[in-house]
């Protein structure tokens, strides 16, 4: 059913799940300790490797089920040069991380490909700093230097395209963008935003996509939303309906909660909304903006938001 021909989300209409909030669910969920809520920690053991596998195979069958498309996004959110040196790991473990994390995408991918139309494989990376807030500031320049190796990992070990999430800043997404542009391959940008609907660096995310998109690097093939609740942005995209920007985000990742950033990082319970209302505020969503065809779920969302998700989304597509 899958073909070798990689179709994207901006030349067709067909919808791509992909999964919740990898790093939520395995600490609250699951029970996992994981360093500064790195995810690819887990994978220095085989427990950790099949903690791992379990985690998107329980997503994989909600996209087999409702013959969706799907984009496995790598648990490399936090597999950069600083992060690793915080946690312990030296700088040659980047290559090695980075490329386990690879694999074990494609042995999913693999697993999975007579039972949905196509999965896209998607090398996740994260901000230097926060993803909460603006720390590690960079130029353009800077950020395209740091991120280049491990979008060079990425690249080299046959992913489909590079996703940039939980971006806080402009000029770090312009670095990311020229890095991945240099590495010939596709990226997509998706911007974390606060209870305003602006970036944490404080700008519209209007202003964001615009800059991004008129800089000297390949623009990325679309925008996301990601780490937000959806009554923090509604009204944003509403007002923007018919601006350009607003038809380059192709997707919403969206947290569980109506929580700011500050009272999630300061939580030591997991908040998982409601996953019905979720749903139909993606709904809302998709009746609105029908370009949209990306979705999945940020912090506090599992499984059940996703199932919620799809079952509202599919009413409307």
């Amino acid at each position: 059913m899958n073909s070798s021909f990689q179709k994207f989300p901006t030349e067709s209409s067909d919808l791509y799940l992909t999964d919740g909030g990898l790093e939520t669910t395995l600490v609250f969920l699951e029970g996992f300790d994981l360093p500064c809520f790195a995810a690819f920690d887990l994978l220095k053991e085989e427990k950790g490797i099949e903690a791992l596998r379990s985690y998107y195979r329980r997503f994989l069958e909600i996209a087999a089920n409702n013959q969706t498309n799907f984009i496995l996004e790598s648990p490399t959110w936090r597999t950069n040069p600083d992060w690793l040196k915080q946690i312990g790991y030296s700088p040659e473990d980047l290559l090695t991380l980075n490329q386990k994390a690879i694999q074990l995408m494609q042995e999913l991918k693999e697993e999975y490909s007579s039972k949905i139309p196509q999965i896209l494989i998607s090398g996740c990376l994260g901000p230097r700093g926060d993803g909460y807030q603006v720390r590690n500031q960079m130029d353009a320049k800077e950020a395209k230097s740091y991120h280049a190796p491990q979008i060079m990992a990425f690249s080299k070990f046959g992913v489909d395209l590079v996703s940039a999430i939980t971006m806080t800043n402009v000029e770090e997404a312009h670095g990311i963008a020229q890095a991945a542009s240099d590495a010939n391959i596709p990226c997509v940008i998706s911007f974390t935003l606060e209870t305003d609907g602006k970036l944490p660096s404080g700008m519209p995310i209007q202003e964001a996509i615009t800059l991004v998109d008129h800089s000297d690097s390949v623009p990325p093939i679309y925008y996301m939303i990601n780490c937000a609740h959806p009554d923090h942005f509604m009204d944003k995209l509403i007002r923007g309906k018919e601006d350009p920007w607003i038809h380059r985000i192709r997707g919403i990742r969206a947290n569980a909660s109506c929580k700011s950033h500050e009272e999630l990082d300061n939580s030591t319970e997991l908040d998982r909304g409601n996953p019905a209302d979720l749903g139909l505020q993606y709904r809302e969503i998709k009746e609105k903006f029908p370009h949209m065809t990306v979705f999945g779920g940020c912090c506090g969302t599992d499984e059940e938001h996703v199932k919620e998700i799809i079952l509202q989304v599919k009413t409307v597509s």
